[in-house]
Order: C-alpha cells, then sequence, then structure tokens
C-alpha cells in the first residue's frame, strides 16, 4: 500500500531538468522537450505541490556540453539550488571554477543515446571532480554493473548510481546486479537514486513491482546512501508519446520503498545535504 506523500520540511528534489528560452538544442541531443517549456517557474508549482524545499538542476541532454542554460537556471533558481554540469576532463580550470562559482557540485555521465559524455570519458570526469570535491551522477544500463566492476570500484569521486540503475534486461533482488550494487555502497563512495522507476519498468505502474523488489533491498541495506528525485518533467515519457505521471502519486508509490520514516528522512533530507552541499535545513 502506498503510503500518503507527506515530505519533510527541506526536501531536495535531486534529480530534475529546467529550462529557459534562448536557449537552442543542440546536434548529438534529443531536442527541447515537447509542450510547453518546462521552465524554473513551472517547476516550482510541482514544488509546491509536493512540499518541495531545495532541487538539484541536471543538465539536460538537449544542450549537450553547453551548460550555459543550466547556469542560467541555477540563477534563476537561487540559494535552493545546485547543479551537475557535463565536462569531458579537459576543461580548464577556470572554467571548473566558472562553474563552481554558479552552484555546480558535479557533473554527468549518461552513456545511454542521447547522452552528451559517456563512460569512456569516466576516468577523466572522475579525475577532475575528485580534484574539485564534486560528486558525479552516473547513468547506464544496469544490466552491465558486473562486468564494469572493477572501473567503477576504482573511482576516487563520489558518485550516484541513477535512475534505479536502469535494469533494463531485468534484474532480480538476489541477484549479482544487486549484488554489486551493495559492494559499490559499502566501499563507501557509492549512492543509489530512486528516480524514474517508469523508465526502467517492465511491469509498469502503478506499482512497478520489478523496480520495487530491487530498490527495496538496497534501502533496507544501506539508507544512508539512497536519494530521491521527481524526473521532472519527464522527458522520456514525452518522447514516448505517454500520459505524463502524476508527481504526488509517483513520489509517494517510490518513497514506500524505503524501510522507514527515519530512512525517508534520510533520504529526503539528510543524505543530499551530504552529497550535494546544502546547508542543514533551518526554515524557509
Amino acid at each position: 500500500m502506498t503510503a500518503p506523500l507527506d515530505l519533510p520540511p527541506g526536501t531536495i528534489d535531486t534529480q530534475m531538468h529546467a529550462y529557459l528560452p534562448g536557449f537552442p538544442p543542440l546536434p548529438g541531443g534529443p531536442g527541447l522537450p515537447a509542450g510547453d517549456l518546462p521552465t524554473p517557474e513551472l517547476y516550482r508549482a510541482t514544488m509546491r505541490e509536493l512540499g518541495i524545499s531545495r532541487v538539484v538542476v541536471t543538465q539536460a541532454n538537449a544542450h549537450q556540453k553547453d551548460n550555459s542554460c543550466l547556469l542560467a537556471c541555477l540563477a534563476d533558481f537561487g540559494a535552493i539550488s545546485r547543479g551537475v554540469a557535463v565536462i569531458d576532463g579537459t576543461e580548464s580550470d577556470a572554467e571548473l571554477e566558472r562553474l563552481a562559482q554558479a552552484g555546480v557540485v558535479g557533473a554527468r555521465i549518461m552513456d545511454l543515446p542521447g547522452g552528451a559524455v559517456g563512460l569512456e570519458h569516466l576516468e577523466a570526469v572522475d579525475a577532475r571532480a575528485a580534484e574539485l570535491g564534486w560528486m558525479m551522477a552516473v547513468q547506464f544500463d544496469g544490466s552491465q554493473i558486473v562486468g564494469r566492476l572493477p572501473r567503477l570500484e576504482a573511482l576516487r569521486s563520489r558518485w550516484v548510481f541513477d535512475h534505479h540503475g536502469k535494469f533494463f534486461s531485468g534484474a532480480a533482488p538476489d541477484g549479482p546486479e544487486v549484488a554489486a550494487v551493495l559492494r559499490l555502497i559499502d566501499r563507501g563512495r557509492m549512492w543509489f537514486k530512486f528516480a524514474g522507476c517508469y523508465e526502467s519498468s517492465r511491469l509498469g505502474g502503478p506499482d512497478f513491482a520489478d523496480v520495487a523488489a530491487l530498490s527495496r533491498v538496497i534501502a533496507a541495506h544501506a539508507p544512508e546512501r539512497i536519494l530521491w528525485g521527481t524526473n521532472w518533467p519527464h522527458n522520456l515519457a514525452r518522447v514516448r508519446g505517454e500520459p505524463l505521471p502524476d508527481d504526488a502519486l509517483l513520489a509517494a508509490t517510490a518513497l514506500d520503498w524505503l524501510p522507514d520514516a527515519a530512512a525517508r528522512r534520510r533520504a529526503l533530507v539528510g543524505n543530499p545535504q551530504e552529497l550535494y552541499g546544502f546547508p542543514a535545513w533551518s526554515g524557509a
């Protein structure tokens, strides 16, 4: 049974994208989202509806390696936001400092269609992230995680396995893929993000029972390493022409996979504060 949505003060949405006019899509990306441009102002309505206090804005694939729109969105959101940019490890120290001054605290690796920087740049990006004290958001088909363990275990920076691991080929709660996730978490550098379960689930909603089974095991093992995000504005659903998820219902469903209220608060407030460098919540 899905618990009612009641987000604690200070809740941080760690997975969303925002767009502002004047930033065209670049070759290699998926284009801008269909429909009304998902601006920071439109997202604030979702914040109010759900009770979100703070936000991590992730660079959109539409803009590939040009982080200009991300920086504009961070300026629009102000102090309640942090950013995850796209770099490939060749940037100058001055450019990385410019990003950091604007609120960027992490780098994105997306080894899936449309991603600007894939796993071929993993070590180079990791080296710069480690120097800067940034985290990495890493997204790839999680069914391949066992074969990638040596590279992942060698990472120096803190990193997030995004979108429920994207176990596209299907994985069992007691299978080798989940065992690899737990092993990486236990090494002390990996977090696991609850976001966009509908992108990975074969069984679909409203329960997403296959993703739920994996997520419950991982959350019970390490509640101190779970993050949560809305995945707003649900770009893949837009591309597929599917109805957009109900944000409140989707959040309530995913958060019900956490073992208890204390774990839920950690995932929503304490864990992301630690990873993304937000100050301790002291009110609006």
